[in-house]
């Protein structure tokens, strides 16, 4: 057995996890030697158990690492090791970087600079909007944004980079054959062709608790920064910003209204030293080497063929709910005028319209 087939198996052998494989690799030097040891000498190492010594010594029941590259090539996907070029440079100085990635799409020189993208799956509209218009400016610049496929915030910043033509990486908490949430299936095919969807769980495991907090590591182990977009006190984003920080990665975060629960996570990031971010160029500021000017960047995406009313229209809706008395105040339009254009913008999903006659941009 090579050395490439030895890290696909014993990243299918049940039980091992990044923790013990790291100890193992330690202990032992190489996958192959692992795969060639004794339970007895497995059990040594901390952290083995009788268990997981038994599943290695018995590896050819849980692992067949032919049919599993068979399986990657029918999905598009390839399968990479710690030694392939493609591999993030970055992710290899983690404290237990992964032994195996599942690529659906490419992994290249330009990933090199990634930013991962991080925050609430409830998110408000204001945080989504947030995180789709600064994924879109970083994207624009040329960096990579990484995220995790969930729903909310990691949504948010896949399509901004995606509607900035640019390059954007999902690292999802399961296998490649169950990507979850089942409703972003289309959303991973347009990042696979424009960046890659990762992930270095076996193709047919299926996501649970456990799973998605492993996978964090990753997002932001691949990142020169994780910028955090409105999280709760005990959100799931702020264990990827405690990641971050033991990775030595710089930490960013939008600061969210001060009687929303749903930002006191990442306002007290900005208490204890995260950069406060209210644009990209925050963050590309701390990039001179990656620039020698600063690229100039658009606020947002403008959508086309809009009238003169209609572009008054959206400029008077703010990027919090705004009532329609407000518009009509702002735009300087009729009630009239107003109301059937918003009609208008609703049918061509520009703007959405909230209980209470208050409006939304979704653009």
């Amino acid at each position: 057995m090579n050395h490439r087939e030895a890290c696909i198996t014993l990243n299918m052998i049940p039980l091992m996890g990044p923790v013990r494989m790291r100890r193992l690799l330690e202990a032992f030097g190489s996958a192959e030697k692992i795969l060639l040891a004794r339970p007895s000498q497995l059990t040594q190492v901390d952290g083995i158990s009788d268990a997981l010594a038994r599943n290695i010594a018995e590896w050819e029941k849980h692992a067949d690492p032919a049919e599993e590259e068979r399986k990657a090539r029918e999905m598009g996907a390839h399968i990479i090791t710690a030694e392939d070029g493609e591999y993030p440079p970055l992710l290899r100085e983690i404290h237990d970087p992964p032994i195996v990635l599942y690529v659906l799409g490419s992994i290249g020189d330009r990933d090199r600079n990634a930013v991962a993208v991080v925050g609430s799956r409830k998110a408000s509209h204001y945080a989504s909007e947030c995180a789709k218009k600064l994924s879109f400016q970083m994207a624009y610049a040329g960096l990579t944004v990484v995220s995790g496929l969930a729903r909310g915030i990691d949504t948010a910043a896949h399509q901004g980079a995606l509607a900035a033509k640019g390059r954007t990486i999902a690292v999802i908490g399961a296998g490649l054959a169950h990507l979850y949430p089942p409703e972003n299936a289309q959303l991973a095919g347009r990042i696979a062709e424009n960046g890659a969807v990762i992930s270095e769980f076996p193709i047919g495991t299926k996501p649970d608790r456990q799973t998605f907090p492993i996978r964090n590591r990753i997002v932001t182990g691949m990142s020169f920064g994780v910028l955090v977009v409105e999280a709760g006190a005990n959100s799931g984003a702020l264990i990827s910003a405690n990641m971050a920080a033991e990775q030595g990665r710089t930490l960013y975060a939008v600061p969210g209204r001060i009687d929303q629960p749903t930002c006191l996570g990442s306002n007290r990031l900005i208490q204890q030293g995260a950069k406060l971010v209210t644009a990209a160029e925050d963050i590309l500021d701390d990039l001179p080497m990656l620039f020698k000017e600063q690229p100039s960047l658009p606020a947002s995406v403008a959508p086309a063929g809009l009238t003169g009313e209609q572009e008054k229209i959206l400029a008077a809706i703010g990027a919090d709910e705004t009532s329609v008395e407000s518009v009509i105040a702002t735009s300087g339009l009729t009630a009239a005028v107003v109301s059937s254009t918003l009609l208008g913008l609703e049918i061509r999903r520009l703007v959405k319209q909230l209980p209470g006659k208050r409006y939304v941009k979704l653009v």
